[in-house]
């Protein structure tokens, strides 16, 4: 089962991600994509760290390359018998990471898509949380308007891959979309 975790700022797409997967009987794993830059980022990494504290996750972190993520130890063949949990926090930085790494700006939609497809298969469940841009009507930038259409891209595909999309909105999951795995 892959499900997307949608929403705004602080709207409680972390707690509920995490809760989707609070009593997953397998392995647990937390890909954290956040690359820690300065003190606002160090105190959302510790305020995530602090929120999954004892929930049984074990944390990976992978700014990039999430392609090229290999299987975790103990990670089945994406049956729920045999398959691990996987919660990836959050495609906005995994996106933004890619795009203007190196000092140039690439699309790596393909690339993460791509990731994302493998870990689907790797896992019994696989959360997957992004951010929800590009409603705000605000003209920016060059570079940051083609990180949010890319950014939208990519979560538009991602919700097409995924059996549940559920978007929080103050705090409460609105589900989107779900598709029954039992045809």
């Amino acid at each position: 089962m892959m499900t997307l975790v949608t929403g705004g700022v602080k709207c409680g797409k972390s707690h509920y991600a995490e809760q989707l997967l609070e009593n997953f009987a397998g392995k647990k794993y937390y890909v954290a994509t956040m690359e820690p830059y300065g003190e606002e980022a160090m105190a959302a990494i510790a305020r995530h760290r602090k929120l999954r504290a004892g929930k049984g996750f074990e944390t990976i972190e992978r700014y990039t390359d999430i392609d090229g993520l290999a299987a975790p130890e103990g990670a089945g063949k994406g049956t729920a018998e045999s398959g691990c949990g996987i919660l990836l926090e959050c495609t906005a930085n995994l996106c933004a990471n890619e795009m203007f790494k190196d000092g140039r700006i690439c699309d790596p939609t393909e690339k993460i898509l791509r990731g994302f497809g493998r870990l689907k298969d790797i896992s019994a469940e696989l959360v997957i949380v992004t951010n929800e841009v590009g409603s705000d009507g605000i003209s920016y930038e060059e570079g940051t308007a083609e990180y949010i259409r890319v950014l939208g891209t990519i979560n538009r595909l991602t919700a097409q891959m995924s059996d549940r999309v559920v978007e929080c909105v103050y705090g409460i999951p609105v589900v989107r979309k779900y598709r029954s795995i039992l045809r």
